[in-house]
């Protein structure tokens, strides 16, 4: 998703939201009049520290500037990293400030009287949020590591009890994320010998010329089955068409309002994908899961990849045993996840049982590379071990 809340997708452009826009304006003023200006500091100290803040809150500005798009900065990595780092740092003294001026508040009524923070108290909620900071992009951006889950499923076949699927989700393959990032994971996706793997969407950023080269080592993704592939929003952002068909040239198999029959030894799993609810606002092939799993086979159990998770209740009412969904990234930092979960029908991270269903929304291999900050929602490889009844 990354911020859904803040900026709406079309086919090739991105507008910027007005209320987004009013949120980090409020953020700017908060610190501005809270933070800075209270500090015992020479006018040109002040002066110089609320420029820097500025320069930092406009990172999306300046990505659109390097590339055309706020979703794909273009700046050498390096750069996207300290962005990312001073971007979130001041977003996070924010809310401590913001807290700060709650307790205050609570002291002002308490007491009857204007009760002040000494600066050291400002300086301490600043070196909080730096180092904070740090830790989130630091875990943004690590090689994920393995998390396995296991899954009952009613009327799955002896067959596939311990069929292992591996989720990717997010990889948001850019500047923060590139060539040696992606084989990396590719390296120790490969290693884990599962049955099938499938890529629920937001597989880049950026447009085809820039990305080639680093999205290339998906190439070499390998498992029995095969591994498949659908699209997510960004996908929608930097040329729907021209990603999926690249996606095919590199082996990965579309499931795009599709689905296919896995057979083991005559016993039956559907897998079924849908395109992401981005085709809505766009002339691309429309969302119709009715007509995707028309034609399987029936009383044979149903996993649906889908990028987005809000329609899950549709797909459980059309009978899919396992949704597997990503795009929430987890809602990046634990207390705000629940902003996330509000734009995303109450999913946002894990396990839910929708009407029956088993939907999993995983928090992501990667995120956007425009707020890579992780706080208590780690990225993950997700290996997905299918069981009969009573196994798991």
């Amino acid at each position: 998703m990354a911020l859904g809340f803040v900026y709406e997708s079309r086919t090739d452009q991105i507008r910027s939201e007005p209320i987004p826009q009013l949120i980090f304006g409020l953020a700017y003023l908060l610190i501005l009049t809270r933070f800075i200006w209270p500090l015992q500091l020479p006018l040109s100290i002040k002066i110089l520290v609320a420029a820097l803040a500025l320069v930092a809150l406009q990172f999306h500005r300046w990505s659109k500037l390097s590339s055309g798009s706020a979703f794909s900065p273009e700046f050498p990595r390096p750069v996207v990293v300290l962005f990312n780092w001073a971007f979130g740092a001041i977003v996070l003294l924010a809310l401590l400030q913001l807290a700060l001026d709650v307790g205050l508040l609570v002291g002002l009524l308490i007491h009857g009287d204007i009760v002040s923070a000494p600066d050291g108290v400002r300086y301490g909620l600043a070196a909080l949020a730096a180092v904070a900071a740090a830790v989130g992009v630091h875990q943004a951006m690590r090689i994920p590591p393995l998390k396995d889950i296991e899954v009952g499923i009613h009327g799955l076949p002896r067959q596939f009890d311990g069929y292992t699927i591996l989720q990717l989700t997010d990889l948001h393959i850019s500047r923060l994320f590139p060539a040696s990032w992606a084989r990396a994971v590719v390296e120790r996706s490969n290693k884990l010998g599962v049955d099938l793997i499938a890529i629920t969407g937001d597989l880049i950023d950026g447009t085809l010329d820039a990305r080639r080269a680093d999205i290339e080592p998906l190439r070499d993704l390998k498992a029995t089955d095969g591994v498949y592939v659908i699209s997510g929003n960004h996908e929608y952002i930097f040329g729907y068409s021209t990603w999926m068909a690249h996606f095919a040239e590199l082996g990965l198999l579309s499931l795009e309002n599709r689905h296919i029959v896995l057979d083991r030894d005559g016993s039956k799993l559907v897998l079924a994908g849908i395109t992401d609810r981005a085709s809505r606002r766009t002339r691309h092939l429309v969302r119709d899961l009715a007509a995707v799993l028309e034609g399987a086979p029936k009383g044979v159990p149903v996993i649906l990849l889908d990028h987005q998770p809000s329609d899950a209740r549709n797909a459980a009412k059309l009978g899919v045993a396992l949704q597997l969904s990503g795009h929430t990234h987890g809602g990046l930092i634990l207390g705000i996840d629940r902003l996330a979960a509000r734009a995303n029908a109450g999913y946002v991270s894990g396990r839910y049982d929708v009407d029956g269903m088993t939907l999993y929304v995983n928090n992501g291999t990667a995120l956007w590379p425009g707020f890579a900050l992780r706080l208590g929602r780690p990225s993950e490889l997700t290996r997905i071990t299918l069981r009969q009844p009573g196994a798991t």
